[in-house]
């Protein structure tokens, strides 16, 4: 039974256990003589939370348990002859879970039942066969040992899947029986029913902050295997960026850093003028009709997917920059630079910064235009006088938090600024940054194991620094020098 069906049957018997929970709460008032508590829907919503919530948290649990249980299970049936020289257990593990899957897909084309499957399973040479006819060739040798993993693998697969439905349809059924046979007039449905929703509005709010946590410690500990096997004094300070997935690495994280923070302060410089003017004008001179409609449409920049600003940057901007200034002035021959990623940058993030700072402009209170307009100062003067100090902060923050944004782009510098490490002035040399390679560590079939992959975490972790301290100094100054208005 799959997750979507077991979560299904799950607001079925939630739903019915709301029905029957409200009538028996009816009946028995009726029955008793005795006024209920709390309203005939409160004992229906008490019945069906206990229906639903313990079973999906079950769920939830079950399936994030149940993987580490099988794999830490099946990893123990692989002998060391069955991996290969040179090579790690997470590769032949991967092999593992494709010929499982590869069985699942024989059965589902049909014609055969699981008893075929499992015959078909034991011969290597059939079974070979049957997977490249679903589209999973088999490359190489593979053990003996590995065909009788992928089929321990799938068989436990199988067998916590059915536990799983059974357990999880159990506990909702159990829960909803035990809550409908314990209504009575005196119950406090209410209370019960609201108090459970407020653990639930707690437990929904702990899930950011808890994912937070988990991304924190998955970098931290993946960094730290990192450094066990690479210096840390190379990576912090080498200016080369050379990874060999046969050995020889050299990993400096230097000009990642460099070409990020050229191509975030390139996309700055053009988001950053033109979002403020932007922002000024829609808050001090713009009518309500032209606002109501000039700032929904920019801010519609924001809603365009990032790989269409890079087949933007690829298609247009590049080969204009190449033609028209690189070329001419004898700085460059490629249409990849980091001005081209730098420019479509800028204006992909130019509704952060207008957005933000329109709505901080629009909060300095009109009393402060008008003792200004009093005094004899015009409109311009007021304006750079008065509103902008007072929105100065929020602006800042505003301008701190597009600059994380930037730091975080991926798909406009791959497909704009090319994807070489190097430390340069020159604008229209290509260049990459740490997101681009943080892709391209893990991308392809690269043992887990190796430093080459594992830089991938170690350069996450100081982005996600990096980003955190600009996010953190942007809320420092919105706190401390914003204006407090009555």
């Amino acid at each position: 039974m799959s997750v979507g069906v077991i979560i299904l049957v799950v607001l079925v018997l939630a739903a019915l256990g709301y029905v029957f929970g409200r009538q028996r709460a009816m009946a028995v008032s009726q029955q008793s003589g005795i006024k209920l508590h709390s309203l005939p829907s409160y004992y229906g919503q008490m019945v069906g939370l206990f229906a639903a919530v313990p079973a999906l948290l079950a769920l939830v649990l079950w399936l994030l348990i149940q993987p580490v249980v099988i794999e830490r299970s099946v990893t123990a049936m692989i002998p060391d002859s069955a991996i290969p020289e040179g090579g790690a257990l997470s590769l032949v593990m991967s092999d593992v879970r494709r010929i499982a899957g590869g069985l699942d897909a024989v059965l589902a084309k049909g014609g055969v039942g699981e008893a075929e499957v499992d015959r078909i399973a034991a011969n290597p040479s059939d079974l070979r066969a049957r997977l490249a006819e679903v589209g999973v060739p088999l490359v190489g040798d593979v053990p003996v040992a590995v065909f009788e993993a992928a089929r321990a693998y799938r068989s436990m697969t199988q067998t916590g899947s059915i536990l799983m439905a059974a357990t999880v349809i159990a506990i909702a059924a159990v829960l909803a029986g035990l809550v409908y046979r314990r209504i009575e007039p005196h119950m406090r449905a209410r209370n019960v029913s609201e108090s459970f929703i407020k653990l639930l509005l707690i437990a929904s709010s702990l899930v950011a902050i808890l994912t937070t946590v988990g991304i924190i410690l998955s970098l931290v500990f993946e960094t730290i295997s990192f450094f066990k096997i690479y210096p840390a004094q190379d990576f912090f300070f080498s200016t080369v960026w050379n990874p060999q997935f046969r050995g020889g690495s050299d990993l400096g994280i230097l000009p990642l850093l460099w070409g990020t923070f050229y191509v975030s302060f390139i996309a700055l410089l053009v988001a950053v003028p033109i979002g403020l003017m932007i922002a000024i004008y829609l808050s001090e001179y713009a009518g309500k009709s032209l606002r109501s409609f000039a700032k929904p449409a920019i801010e519609m920049l924001a809603g365009i997917p990032t790989i269409v600003y890079g087949l933007f940057a690829l298609v247009t901007i590049g080969p204009f920059l190449r033609d028209y200034l690189a070329q001419p002035l004898g700085l460059g021959s490629s249409s990849s630079s980091v001005l081209t990623a730098g420019l479509v940058m800028g204006i992909m993030i130019i509704p952060f910064v207008s957005s933000l700072s329109d709505d901080i402009i629009n909060a300095v209170p009109q009393a402060l235009r008008d003792g200004s307009y009093g005094l004899g100062a015009t409109q311009s003067e007021t304006i750079r006088k008065v509103v902008m100090p007072a929105a100065l902060p929020g602006i800042v923050g505003a301008i701190l938090l597009a600059a994380s944004r930037a730091i975080g782009e991926t798909m406009i510098v791959v497909l704009g600024a090319g994807a070489a490490a190097k430390l340069d002035l020159n604008p229209f040399e290509a260049m990459t940054t740490v997101t681009v390679k943080i892709v391209s560590q893990l991308t392809g079939d690269t043992e887990f194991a190796s430093p080459e992959t594992l830089v991938a975490f170690a350069l996450g972790l100081t982005l996600f620094t990096f980003t955190l301290a600009l996010n953190v100094l942007a809320l420092y100054i919105v706190r401390k020098y914003r204006e407090q208005y009555e």
